[in-house]
């Protein structure tokens, strides 16, 4: 490629009720690839022809009525890769895989909406979270059974900040759903499968970073209550050619925005 590939992500908290607001990703960060997650739209439904539109001709997706779903779109053409299972039985379009078509070789590509995991942190308590740890378990397992990847991407919201500056506050959070110590172990081992943090190479892990703010913060930015919930993997071959990565903090400030904002990271490959 003349320029570095760019892989963005983001949470769109339905494709349809913001649809519009992809033209304004695709302005700002100009990515090659955007994965989305949280599309809410069953795949009779989805607005196929609204990506070739914004310069996106190949596109991927899985939905269901009313929640969950991923899509990808791409200027680059790709391959769908099918040799994930379905995830804890569930058939609920958690995970879409693709292997886009580079000069110099195929690229494994992940996009990923891991459980929310409802509000009580307790396995027995609350089947939302016992599905969301479970969920985590199965990924990991595959990942680690599977020959080392190279050249490898995985991105989404994955629904857990695992560090302790990725959330506001680690003391008030940790018996919070996404930051408990059972998710985080859970999450870190996961990454150690085969990837590493693309954002935080370039951003210290002493430092603050957010991805997501809850619709119920009045003034998100004065409070700056956020949570790292969405992620950017790669697989440590291509730690060298990682160049930038951006989180699109403004897009928070969109009308009608998601309460996740884009992350963007840029290869030289």
């Amino acid at each position: 490629m003349t320029r570095p590939l760019r892989i963005a992500t983001w949470n769109i908290n339905s494709l349809r009720l913001r649809l519009k607001l992809l033209g304004r990703l695709a302005d700002a960060l100009d990515p090659d690839v955007i994965c989305l997650q949280e599309t809410k739209v069953p795949d009779e439904l989805f607005p196929a022809e609204a990506p070739s539109a914004l310069g996106y001709p190949h596109v991927a997706f899985r939905g269901m009525k009313g929640y969950n779903g991923v899509a990808i779109l791409s200027r680059i053409g790709f391959a769908v890769q099918d040799s994930a299972p379905d995830w804890c039985a569930r058939g609920d379009c958690r995970h879409l895989a693709i292997a886009l078509d580079l000069p110099g070789g195929p690229l494994e590509l992940h996009d990923f909406y891991v459980p929310a995991g409802g509000d009580v942190p307790d396995r027995v308590a609350n089947p939302k979270f016992a599905h969301k740890l479970d969920f985590v378990a199965e990924t990991t397992a595959w990942f680690a059974a599977r020959p080392r990847s190279l050249r490898a991407v995985l991105v989404g919201d994955l629904n857990i900040a695992p560090l302790e500056h990725d959330v506001w506050s680690h003391r008030q959070l940790l018996d919070v759903v996404s930051h408990t110590p059972e998710e985080t172990a859970g999450l870190l081992a996961w990454q150690r499968t085969c990837f590493v943090d693309a954002v935080r190479h370039f951003v210290p892990a002493e430092e603050k970073l957010f991805t997501w703010w809850s619709y119920r913060n009045r003034d998100w930015r004065a409070s700056d209550r956020g949570r790292r919930l969405d992620h950017i993997w790669v697989s440590p071959d291509l730690t060298g050619a990682l160049r930038r990565q951006t989180v699109l903090k403004e897009a928070r400030d969109w009308t009608q925005g998601s309460d996740h904002v884009p992350v963007c990271v840029e290869l030289a490959l």
